[in-house]
């Protein structure tokens, strides 16, 4: 989920590169993103930090206090250090900066986030 729809290729384009992998959707809002949750039930779902409405980090809190909650990636142009809070506030699985996000990256997340 990203507001940007360059970026929203770009990891969409991660994600088919990754084995094991498959995009379900896109959403370009926090709002969007559970929408999209609630009708298309991923496994896994990619959320940028700062989107319009209500922020990435808000939305992943939201979806991680589901029953069946998906694991969720974040991502932005934020230093590891800085993010740190993120992950801890939403229930993020982890967080990558968007230049660190890449086929091997997202294997790593998800393995160490399904263990």
């Amino acid at each position: 989920m990203d507001d940007q729809a360059p970026f929203r290729q770009a990891m969409a384009a991660v994600v088919d590169a990754t084995d094991g992998f498959e995009v379900v959707g896109q959403a370009a809002s926090g709002e969007e993103s559970i929408d999209a949750f609630a009708r298309l039930q991923p496994d896994l779902v990619l959320m940028d930090v700062n989107l319009p409405g209500i922020s990435g980090v808000e939305a992943t809190r939201r979806l991680r206090a589901l029953p069946s909650p998906p694991v969720v990636l974040l991502l932005s142009t934020y230093d590891a250090d800085t993010a740190d809070g993120f992950v801890s506030e939403s229930g993020a699985a982890a967080y990558v900066t968007k230049a660190d996000f890449g086929p091997d990256r997202l294997a790593d997340v998800w393995t160490a986030a399904i263990r």
